[in-house]
């Protein structure tokens, strides 16, 4: 049993070294660096020792930090509060729609001031008003 064990290890160890060719490093006539696992016949080539690297003992970036964690509540805060001020300014604006949607609705005499003047709205400027804040209300307001 013992030595099954031996014969079997004994044959990954050499399988693992065959495995590993040696590489060869020339230059040709043109100046260009050549690498392959079979020298040139006609040019002296140096035989590269390729070694492969440990892994790496750092953690995995998926693993965060107490002080990242910190950080990213930190940002998200900042965001919900941004969001929450952008959500009341466009409650706020919805609000001011509606009412102006009212005025025009309710009140066939409009007057708006244009240029220091103050004039009345026709009939077609305010029904074209009425669809326009309609529009902007089905748009932006929930």
């Amino acid at each position: 049993m013992q030595w099954m064990i031996f014969a079997a290890a004994l044959a990954m160890a050499a399988s693992t070294s065959s495995q590993a060719a040696p590489i060869y490093k020339w230059v040709d006539a043109q100046g260009v660096t050549h690498f392959d696992a079979h020298p040139p016949a006609d040019k002296e080539a140096q035989q590269i020792n390729v070694q492969t690297p440990q892994p790496s003992s750092t953690p995995s970036p998926s693993a965060t930090s107490p002080s990242d964690d910190a950080q990213q509540r930190a940002v998200d805060a900042k965001v919900k509060a941004q969001v929450k001020v952008q959500e009341a300014k466009r409650e706020e604006s919805c609000e001011g729609l509606r009412n102006n949607l009212a005025q025009l609705q309710n009140n066939p005499r409009i007057r708006e001031q244009v240029g220091g003047e103050i004039r009345r709205l026709t009939e077609e400027n305010r029904k074209t008003r009425i669809e326009e804040t309609e529009k902007a209300i089905s748009e932006y307001c929930r």
